[in-house]
C-alpha cells in the first residue's frame, strides 16, 4: 500500500490525553500529591485526595485548577530540604504513566496549556523527575516569582543545569509549554523545548535513557520564588495535558 510504513517503522501512540474531562478520568490517569508525599522544597504542603477537592479540582470540563491558600496556624516545617515553615496548603498531581526512553520508545512528547501565577512567592511547575533516583530532571514549566519561564535540564554527566529562560507575556493567560524528547545515543537524550509552538532551546540530558520519570504538576510556594508570598489565594490552571511516544 502506498505510504504504508515499512517493517520496523516507529508508530506514534498517545498515552495521556483528555485526563481532565471529569473526576473519573482525572483519577484514572493521575495520582494525588507528589510521588513521595505531601512536602517538597517550598513552604506549601500538598492536600489532595478523592475526598479532599479543596486544592485540586476541575473548575470546568477539561480545566484542572490547583489553589494555594495561606494558612494562619503553625503546621511545623517541610519534611523536605530546606525544611521551610509550612505557610500554605496547595496541591500536586503526578501521572500514572511514566516517561521512559528506551530502544522501544525512543521519542516522547510532553505538553500542556497553562495559566501560571507569576508573582513573588508563587512557584508553579510542570516537570519530569526520576522515579527511582535523581537525576534525571526536565522542567517544562517553572515560574519563580516573575514572568520568566525556566526550561531546565539536569545534565548529569558532569553535573549542573542547562537553562533556557524565556519571558512570557501575561503568564496568567493560556500558553502552551512543550518538550520533545529523543534518544540521542545509548545513554543520553536531546530535549527540545517550545513555548506557544515556538522552539526556544535544545538541551542534552545525560543518562536519561532507561530511567523512568514521573510527570508532576504542582503549585509550590515561596522557596526559589521569593518571600513573603501572597496572602490571597493563588491559582494555577491546566488543560490539554498530553503525553505521547513512538513505539518501534
Amino acid at each position: 500500500m502506498a505510504g504504508a510504513p515499512g517493517a520496523g517503522a516507529a508508530a506514534w501512540e498517545t498515552v495521556l490525553s483528555g485526563s481532565f474531562a471529569n473526576r473519573a478520568a482525572l483519577e484514572a490517569n493521575w495520582y494525588y500529591r507528589y510521588p513521595w508525599g505531601s512536602d517538597h522544597n517550598g513552604s506549601a504542603r500538598m492536600y489532595a485526595s478523592s475526598s479532599d477537592i479543596n486544592h485540586v479540582y476541575l473548575e470546568s470540563s477539561g480545566v484542572l485548577t490547583i489553589k494555594a491558600t495561606r494558612i494562619t496556624w503553625d503546621e511545623g516545617t517541610s519534611s523536605a530540604d530546606p525544611h521551610l515553615p509550612i505557610r500554605y496548603h496547595s496541591g500536586a498531581l503526578h501521572a500514572r504513566q511514566q516517561v521512559l526512553v528506551t530502544d522501544q520508545f525512543p521519542t516522547w512528547e510532553v505538553k500542556g496549556e497553562f495559566q501560571a501565577p507569576a508573582t513573588r512567592g508563587a512557584w508553579p511547575a510542570f516537570w519530569l523527575t526520576g522515579a527511582n533516583s535523581w537525576p534525571p530532571e526536565s522542567d517544562i514549566l517553572e515560574f519563580k516569582g516573575d514572568n520568566r519561564n525556566w526550561f531546565n535540564t539536569y545534565r548529569n554527566a558532569s553535573g549542573g543545569w542547562s537553562n533556557t529562560i524565556v519571558g512570557v507575556s501575561n503568564p496568567g493567560a493560556w500558553h502552551g509549554y512543550r518538550a520533545w524528547i529523543t534518544k540521542a545515543n545509548t545513554t543520553d537524550v536531546d530535549i527540545h523545548y517550545y513555548l506557544d509552538g515556538n522552539w526556544v532551546g535544545q538541551h542534552r540530558g545525560a543518562n536519561f535513557v532507561g530511567k523512568p520519570m514521573w510527570l508532576i504538576l504542582n503549585l509550590q510556594m515561596e522557596g526559589s520564588s521569593g518571600s513573603p508570598g501572597p496572602t490571597a489565594d493563588t491559582y494555577y490552571r491546566a488543560r490539554n495535558v498530553y503525553m505521547g511516544r513512538t513505539r518501534v
